[in-house]
This record gives structure tokens, sequence and C-alpha cells, in this order.
């Protein structure tokens, strides 16, 4: 028996993602007294590969096949599932992304697996299995209890800290049979010199109360002093002021930063849906009885326009510039 933690790479590069879910999965392997085992899909360079065994990992079992440069859930599917029967797995653990929430439900009719998720701690028990996660748009908790043989788990990001623990991990190139491949990558653009959504430790948020596009700059200014990401509810991006790869919430991107600014938002339930997993929220808004400051830790009842300038100036002043 094992634990299988499938591990995602940028361009042959793991980031703090894949270490969180190493490090979730190595305690969910002590947990159940076994040993826990990550798949690298793709090429990825053996240095890199032995970085997962800093957080537990005792095996990494790396498929490069180049029919499998870019995702394709079904082909995907195809290889975890071949790997997790090879490996014992009865506990399977992917990140509550784009890409894990593909690939769990393919995966559960496959092995005939329960799936937690969205799962932001540890399993209450193990016998029975039980996870605790999110729910009704994080207004409440809820206990899960998977009853299946193989279980499958995706983390929500951000949940879980880096636990580092030299495992010496061994590394094993395997050759899997894969499913037809029906993606094709015909042309990739890349956004640069500007941090990623998902990626960000740190967002700036800005909502209607921002009055207008034009009074966007002292927030751009502070995310830009913080090494933040920009970001916007929905009411912004359908009104033209912001791009709509910036939109966080129910119907846009779901984000789990450390640090999240929410400046002039209300806070309706759609919104709070896409960033309540976020470890601390700060609301700025003029309405004390706004929404947004029941899901906040910090919360400033004022004008955006004129706390704004206050908060760089006090940034700045911190940073000494």
């Amino acid at each position: 028996m094992s634990v299988l933690v499938f591990t995602e790479n940028w361009d042959g590069k793991f980031k703090k993602l894949s270490f969180e879910l190493a490090s979730y999965a190595s305690k969910v392997a002590e947990m159940l007294n076994t040993n826990v085992v990550a798949l690298s899909i793709g090429n990825v360079d053996e240095s890199e590969l032995k970085k997962l065994g800093n957080y537990g990992v005792k095996k990494i079992i790396s498929v490069n096949d180049d029919t499998l440069k870019s995702l394709d859930n079904q082909a995907y599917t195809s290889v975890i599932a071949e790997i997790a029967k090879k490996e014992g797995s009865k506990v399977i653990v992917l990140a509550n992304n784009n890409t894990g929430k593909g690939l769990a439900p393919r995966l559960s009719v496959r092995l005939k697996a329960a799936i937690g998720a969205g799962v932001s701690q540890l399993p209450l028990s193990v016998s029975p299995f039980t996870v605790y996660k999110r729910a009704f748009s994080g207004n409440a908790y809820a206990h899960l209890e998977l009853t299946t043989d193989v279980k499958i788990i995706t983390l929500a990001q951000n949940s879980f800290e880096l636990i580092e623990n030299a495992a010496g991990a061994t590394i094993e190139n395997a050759s899997v049979a894969v499913d037809g491949v029906k993606t094709q990558v015909r042309e990739v653009q890349k956004q640069t010199g500007k941090i990623l959504l998902t990626d960000a430790e740190i967002v700036v948020s800005g909502g209607r109360g921002m009055k207008s596009p034009d009074n966007w700059g002292p927030l751009v200014e502070l995310a830009d002093l913080l090494g933040a990401a920009t970001a916007c509810s929905r009411p912004v991006s359908d009104e033209g002021w912001r791009s709509h790869e910036e939109h966080t919430g129910q119907t846009g991107k779901i984000i789990a930063p450390n640090l999240y600014f929410a400046i002039g938002i209300s806070g309706a339930t759609q919104h709070i849906a896409g960033v309540s997993s976020s470890k601390f929220i700060v609301a700025i808004n003029t309405d004390k009885d706004a929404p947004i400051f029941g899901a906040a830790q910090y919360g400033i009842v004022g004008d955006a326009s004129k706390v704004l300038p206050k908060l760089v100036e006090a940034v700045k002043e911190a940073k000494g510039k």
C-alpha cells in the first residue's frame, strides 16, 4: 500500500504547490503507516525531481513521453491510474486546481474511488477515513467519510505548510501505455512581466467601490510594493474597468493566497466562494455591514480613495522607500 501524489510541473520545474502536495501526502502516509510515492509526468531533470525527496517522498516515478507534453485529461488519467494500481496506492492526492478538478472525476470512475474535493486539512481519521473540507461556498465545514477502497483527495492551495523531511528518495523512470491523446496545442501565449493570480502569495483586488477605472493607480502601486498580483470583482470586469483575466470569484478564478486585499468589494456570496480559502483577508469598504467583513480577519471602514494612499505611504515607510 502507498499514498500516490501527482506533482505538476511547469516547463520542467516544480512550484511551491507541488512541494505542498508532497508535504501533505507524506503526512497522510505517516497516518496510514506507509510510504508516499510521487508521480511526475513530462520532461523533468533528475536534479529537479530530487527536490521532491526533501518533502517526505520515498519514491519518485517519472513518466517522460513526448505524447504527454501537453495536458490531456484522458491520457493523464490513464497514466495516473496505471501507476496507482502498480504501486498499490489506496490514497491519491492531487491539487484542487483546474488540473486536479479535471483529473479527479475521471480517476474516480476508473478506480471506483470516492473523492474528497477541496480538502484543507489532514484527515480527521483514517479509520473510518474522514476528511475536513469547506462547504456551501466556504460558509460551513463538512466532515466527509470516504468508504471506498481507493480514496482521492484534492488539496486546496496554500492550505498546508511545507514540511521539509529528507527521505532519500529513489527515482524510477517508467513507461506506461497511453490512451489516445486527443489534445493538440497549436500555439502558446505566455503572460510575462506580471504575477499570475493562481501563483500569487498576495493579491490586491478592487471592486465597484473604486468608483472608476481612473482610480486604480494607488491599488496597482500597492500591489507593486507588496510584490502582489492584482484582481477584481465580476462587476468591474463586466464594466471593462479591468481585464476578465483578473476576475476572481465563483465564476472567475478560484484563488487561495496567503493575503487577500478586498478593496471596495461588498462581498457577494459568489465572490467569497472564490477567495474564502485565503489565509488572511483584509477588507476596505465604506459600508460597515458589507458581507465582506464577515469573511475578513481585518477590516477598515472607509473610502478606498482616502484609505489606499495612506496604506501605500505606510508600506513605503515600512520598506524605507
